[in-house]
């Protein structure tokens, strides 16, 4: 079986392309587990050369239609997981870049599975940026109304129902997967809107400043990287006569506070003896005014009756976290 990752050279590509490795099968278009003998990345760069022989690496752009299709192929039995993306504050700068990036690449990825024999399974990762606006509610869930207030938003509600159209017409067998904000992610912040969810996590743990650009008080729907990619192959296995027509999934999230996560970061660094950095008040009304926009809890209620994960506990991630990118003692 042949699997593709669009944005495989990223943070949670990267995960899922050692995840499904470890995991060596995958159900195929034939309904059987088939056992994985080759897996495509496709991204705009990568850090390095994966050791594992059945991987390649391509290096090209979600946009170009031809470096799409080249690497999605056609093998019958193939899998695509759809996860490559500008990030919410590079959309709202570069509105052009983000429709030509995220829907026109959406497009080439959703065409060139419609190309492939057989019924593909298709796996995209959306967002909960979906909701924004007037359709906001309370705790937002899969019944929730999209009315995006960002670029990046609309695009990710763009390609879920783009998605939910090819499944219904039966060019392939799409499911969608729309993530809270993922942590915690390692290395230096980008240019996501929620890249200070991480950052507050992050920097503390390693002993470092963290400049706070929201209110301490805002709440955010938040999970672990393990559960991200752990439901993204849960999904991915899910028959489909479980899904029904609507084919996107809010992930389950903890509603965290940055004053909450400074209480966890304490709690950890006290366990692990390591000398928190402090969290410090930068606020920057730009990114605020994109947060406002997000919702502040979502039900995940439809994801855990298929029988995807619910995070643990908020520690438990940070520890994680701490686990795989062990951050040296500070006290």
């Amino acid at each position: 079986m042949k699997i593709v990752i669009t944005g495989g050279g990223g943070f949670l590509g990267s995960k899922l392309c050692d995840a499904l490795l470890q995991r060596g099968s995958l159900t195929g278009p034939s309904g059987s587990a088939e056992p994985i003998d080759a897996v495509t990345l496709l991204d705009a760069a990568f850090r390095a050369p994966h050791p594992d022989a059945r991987v390649t690496q391509i290096t090209a752009d979600i946009s170009v239609r031809d470096a799409v299709f080249e690497a999605v192929g056609s093998r019958a039995d193939t899998a695509l997981f759809h996860l490559a993306s500008m990030v919410s504050g590079e959309c709202e700068e570069r509105f052009d870049d983000a429709l030509r990036v995220n829907m026109d690449g959406g497009r080439h990825v959703f065409e060139a599975a419609r190309q492939l024999p057989g019924k593909p399974r298709v796996l995209f990762a959306s967002s909960i940026a979906c909701y924004g606006g007037e359709g906001m509610e309370p705790v937002n869930s899969d019944r929730t109304k999209h009315t995006p207030q960002t670029t990046y938003g609309m695009t990710k509600a763009f390609c879920e129902m783009l998605l939910n159209d090819h499944t219904r017409k039966g060019h392939f067998d799409g499911r969608s997967v729309r993530l809270p904000t993922v942590i915690v992610r390692p290395g230096k912040p980008n240019a996501a809107a929620s890249s200070w969810a991480s950052g507050m996590f992050r920097e503390p743990l390693a002993g470092l400043h963290c400049m706070l650009p929201v209110r301490r008080s805002q709440r955010h729907p938040m999970t672990g990287y393990r559960t991200v990619v752990d439901s993204f192959i849960a999904l991915h296995e899910t028959a489909p006569d479980r899904l029904g027509t609507d084919r996107a999934f809010v992930l389950p999230a903890h509603t965290v506070t940055p004053e909450l996560a400074e209480s966890v970061v304490a709690e950890v660094c006290a366990h692990k003896g390591l000398r928190p950095g402090p969290l410090t008040d930068a606020f920057d009304a730009r990114i605020q005014s994109i947060v406002d926009n997000w919702p502040q809890a979502v039900s995940g209620e439809r994801a855990l009756a298929l029988g995807l994960p619910a995070p643990p506990p908020l520690r438990d991630i940070v520890l994680q976290y701490v686990e795989d990118y062990p951050p040296a003692p500070t006290a």
